[in-house]
Formats: C-alpha cells, sequence, structure tokens
C-alpha cells in the first residue's frame, strides 16, 4: 500500500504507515480452503500434505477428544480391489488424531459381507490395532439407537450407531467407487454404513433418503480415499480390472462439495448424480465447484 495515495485523499502520513503495518501484519493471510484435493502420492503423505492446508488435524481434534472414524469396510475382499477405504489412509488418520491429542479412537462399520472376514481381509482391523485404535463390529441392532430426521423429506427416523452418537468428533472417510443402486458411492453413501436399517432406503428413494440422512449427520470432516478407484462393477467389484490407480485425495467439511468433486474426478456431472444435487437443492452444501475455494497439491 503506498502512503502518498492517503496523504493526496487527505489521509495523515500517521493514518497511512498504521494502515500499511496492518496490510504487513496480514500479508500473505488466505482463509481455509473450503476443499483440499492432492495427487501422486502414498495415501498417508497426500493426508499430511492435506490437514497441513487446514492447520493440521488439531484444527478438528481437540485435546481428550473421543473420535470416530467411519471407512468404507463393507465387503469381503483385499485392499488392491478398492472396495473398501485404503488401510494406510486410516491408520495415517488414526495417527494424526492422537498426535492432535484424542482420548480414544474407534473405527466401525455396518458391513454387507460377514464382518469378520470384512474387517479382516480389508487390512482394516490389523492397522486399526496396530495404530492403537478400537475397532468395533457394527452387526447387531443392539448397537444403534433411534433418532428423528426432522429434515427429512423421506427418511424420518433412523438407527444410528451409538459410536457416532457418543462422540466428540466424527470423521468420514469412504472410498470413491462405482455404485449399481447410487451410481457412485463417496461421503453421503458411506454414511448408510452408520445405520442398522438400510433397506428402508433402498425401497423409498434411495438418494432422497441419503440427501435426508445428510440433514442429522454431519461429520466434522470429510476425507475421500480415490487411491484406488473402482469405476464399474460396484459397489463390491469382480476383479482388479475393475480399478483405476488415481492416486488422489479430497478433504472438506462440506459433504456435499467433497461430493461434488469427487464425482468430477470420476468422470460425472455432479448434477447428475441424484443424491449430491438432492443435497444442494437442500442447501445442505455446496454443488457448485466454481464457487468452492479449493486448494490443489500435486506431489
Amino acid at each position: 500500500m503506498d502512503r502518498r495515495v492517503f496523504l493526496k485523499t487527505g489521509v495523515t502520513a500517521g493514518a497511512a504507515l498504521a494502515l500499511t503495518k496492518y496490510d504487513n501484519l496480514f500479508a500473505g493471510f488466505q482463509a481455509s480452503p473450503d476443499l483440499v484435493a492432492v495427487k501422486g502420492g502414498e495415501p498417508d503423505v497426500m493426508l499430511d500434505k492435506a490437514l497441513d492446508v487446514f492447520g493440521g488435524m488439531k484444527s478438528f481434534v481437540k485435546k481428550g477428544a473421543k473420535v470416530v472414524i467411519k471407512p468404507n469396510i463393507g465387503w469381503d475382499v483385499d485392499p488392491e480391489r478398492a472396495g473398501n477405504t485404503n488401510p494406510k489412509l486410516v491408520g495415517r488418520i488414526i495417527e494424526q488424531c492422537f498426535n492432535a491429542g484424542a482420548k480414544e479412537v474407534y473405527v466401525f462399520d455396518h458391513t454387507c459381507d460377514d464382518w469378520k472376514r470384512c474387517y479382516s481381509s480389508s487390512g482394516i482391523e490389523r492397522i486399526v490395532k496396530d495404530k492403537k485404535g478400537i475397532i468395533v463390529p457394527g452387526n447387531t441392532e443392539n448397537y444403534y439407537q433411534k433418532v428423528s430426521i426432522k429434515q427429512g423429506k423421506r427418511l424420518k427416523e433412523a438407527a444410528v450407531h451409538e459410536l457416532i452418537l457418543n462422540s466428540d468428533v466424527f470423521i468420514n472417510v469412504p472410498v470413491l467407487k462405482n455404485h449399481s443402486s447410487s451410481k457412485l458411492s463417496i461421503s453421503m453413501k458411506n454414511l448408510m454404513g452408520a445405520v442398522w436399517d438400510r433397506g428402508y432406503w433402498h425401497k423409498n428413494d434411495l438418494h432422497q433418503c441419503m440427501a435426508d440422512f445428510t440433514t442429522y449427520c454431519k461429520p466434522a470432516l470429510n476425507i475421500v480415499d480415490a487411491y484406488n478407484v473402482m469405476m464399474k462393477n460396484g459397489p463390491r467389484g469382480v476383479s482388479t480390472a475393475d480399478v483405476a490407480q488415481m492416486k488422489s485425495l479430497l478433504i472438506s467439511k462440506d459433504i456435499v462439495a467433497i461430493d461434488a468433486a469427487s464425482a468430477k474426478l470420476f468422470g460425472l456431472e455432479p448434477s447428475s448424480v441424484n443424491h449430491i444435487k438432492y443435497a444442494s437443492e437442500m442447501n445442505l452444501g455446496q454443488m457448485d465447484l466454481s464457487k468452492l475455494n479449493i486448494k490443489r497439491i500435486i506431489l
């Protein structure tokens, strides 16, 4: 800022100097981005780089917090099939939470295949235990408590896993993939693993129910694993031939924005995925990527 401009318009030299100091104080300051997208690294490295932009995991997890991480662990397939969240990413999230001061870190999913086999073959159970997290089942109804979805259009209530209801911080960690029923499985779809009765959703406008549940369940952070992406035959996949390696990761507090960006990464317009469109129309987040402050990092 040039002080001579202020002198010509009647502003005193002292005031101009004060304004110059003010500008210098905030030089380089940038608002926290709406979304961070990282490409070209391993899952743990990309996570670290993305979190650094937000000021680290401590921006989301406070000392003594009880953290719940919800990856996709729905399928009895190995990590190379990309049916579940990359275990290396889950492990690093746990480390980051403990480094930020978390007291306890829990991990769970309401799986589609047998939960014991899913937890084992996905590699997630092993890495959770290695990182001193606590892995919890979601296989019986007594883990779930009924809640009211007051803003829901089709979904008016749901039984939600008690871990989420009793957590200080809920982190949603889906894997980006094709899905035969919902077109894509990303952040909003991953929340279906937090409820007991998913059958109702499939019978009563799946996409609207997904948007409805988002009015109630709002993760503190969404982290999309797009390292290996199942491009077809989702959600379980048939073989590694279904998978493309994208080596990407996205992070956002806005669940609509991150699903919209993930859809674009997959090669689809966000508006073509009904639950993203419905959630946008319900003002649950920003679907228009041109209106977002996006930080892109290439490693």
